[in-house]
């Protein structure tokens, strides 16, 4: 049984997306491949293969070619839509990162524990953060790119505000564990003077503490996600 090449898909989804699972639509080589960006050579060439594997069937008058999509091209492609889309779905739903502890600045505590910050954090993580933050120092280069992409995902939005006198800014906030065993949040910060190497967290409770860490023990991290 032949299968479906992939460079055929993008031809198959433009036809589909015009109406060819049930009806003849008409287009011209020209425009196919300025749809599927590849050269009216190319697009020419993709109808000629699909129809000599019967995925479709077309009825060439002059330069206007009609074409419909056979049942066997239309289920090749609800095949591929099943595996994607299991495929999507089945991605972990947390992130592992590795670090070392170390001091910070002292900063954290006193931004932790400004009205602003902890009536939401008591509203939308549940508790008011123990003063200060944990710093986490990521040394391999593959968790460092690792955290990059949690600016672009959905964590739980702690939101500026001002005081009269000053603004501070968001605080985004992840759900996560410290060696797979202390719950607490990973935090972004919109103003921070760390770089991406240094991760920030919070809890309820004292995290070195709890965890018994010092600077320089090595640390585990599993941060949650939405998406």
């Amino acid at each position: 049984m032949t299968e479906l090449k992939i460079q055929h898909i993008l031809t198959l989804s433009y036809l589909l997306s015009k109406g060819a699972k049930h009806n003849y639509v008409t287009i011209t080589t020209d425009s196919l491949g300025k749809n599927i960006k590849k050269s009216q050579q190319s697009a020419s060439k993709h109808l000629l293969e699909l129809e000599q594997n019967q995925f479709i069937e077309r009825i060439i008058s002059g330069r206007n070619i009609s074409i419909k999509i056979t049942s066997k091209g239309y289920s090749e492609m609800v095949k591929l839509s099943t595996i994607l889309q299991k495929s999507l779905n089945s991605f972990p739903s947390h992130v592992e990162i590795k670090g070392t502890l170390v001091s910070g600045m002292g900063e954290g505590a006193y931004y932790m524990g400004l009205k602003g910050y902890t009536k939401q954090f008591k509203s939308k993580i549940g508790y008011v953060p123990f003063p200060g933050t944990l710093n986490v120092k990521i040394n391999q280069k593959i968790h460092q790119e690792a955290i990059k992409q949690f600016v672009n995902l959905n964590g739980i939005d702690i939101n500026s505000f001002s005081d009269g006198k000053r603004t501070y800014g968001w605080v985004k906030c992840f759900p996560a564990k410290i060696n797979n065993s202390v719950a607490c949040n990973l935090i972004l910060l919109e103003r921070t003077h760390h770089d991406n190497s240094v991760v920030e967290l919070i809890s309820k409770l004292c995290l070195r503490k709890t965890a018994k860490l010092k600077d320089g023990s090595k640390i585990s991290i599993k941060i949650h996600i939405n998406s």
